[in-house]
Order: structure tokens, then C-alpha cells, then sequence
């Protein structure tokens, strides 16, 4: 855990009984337990609720994103149809300026 071994352990253990005692330091090590457990509980929560916190900040910033490229093509599409009538040609009309001009079809056969 930090490097601490059993030699270190026993000489922790020995000079805690000395300063302590043997009545209290049962009791002791009971509260030093269970406070490390509530440290360990709190610091996991505060992981998990800044991880969501985060990735549903990311998820908002890249909904918005999204949403402002889906409208700007909407935007362009619709000024693009507004700028551009639709021309509606006659394929008898077509057919009729292609016999019109037999020196331009040579032109664009050649």
C-alpha cells in the first residue's frame, strides 16, 4: 500500500500499544477502520457523480453541436432552393433546339 511492510507494521503496532494501551487500543483501531471505510465510500461517490457530471457535460456540449449543424444545413438547403427556381424543361422543346442548330451538334459530335 505505501511501501509499508510487516516489520513496519509490527514496530507501528508496538509503539501504538505502548502510547494508547491495551484497554483502548481495540477500540481505537475499531474507529481507525471504519473512518478509512466512510473516506473510501465518499472519495468513490465523488468519482462516480464528477464521471457523470463530465461525460453529460461532453454529451450536452456535442448535442448543441449537432443541433447547430443540422439546422445550418437546414439553412443552406432552404436559401439555396429560394436562390435556384426550379426550371421545368419539355423534352419536346429540348428534342426541337437540338434540330435547330445542325452546326453546333457537328461541332459537339467532332
Amino acid at each position: 500500500m505505501f511501501g509499508v511492510g510487516m516489520p513496519e507494521l509490527i514496530i507501528i503496532f508496538l509503539i501504538a500499544l505502548i502510547i494508547i494501551g491495551p484497554k483502548r487500543l481495540p477500540d481505537m483501531a475499531r474507529a481507525l477502520g471504519k473512518g478509512l471505510a466512510e473516506f473510501r465510500k465518499a472519495t468513490t461517490e465523488l468519482k462516480a457523480s464528477l464521471d457523470i457530471d463530465e461525460v453529460e457535460d461532453e454529451l450536452k456540449g456535442m448535442k448543441e453541436e449537432l443541433a447547430d449543424s443540422v439546422s445550418g444545413l437546414l439553412d443552406v438547403s432552404e436559401t439555396e432552393e429560394q436562390a435556384q427556381p426550379e426550371e421545368h424543361v419539355d423534352p419536346e422543346t429540348e428534342e426541337q433546339e437540338d434540330t435547330d442548330n445542325p452546326a453546333e451538334k457537328k461541332e459537339n459530335d467532332q
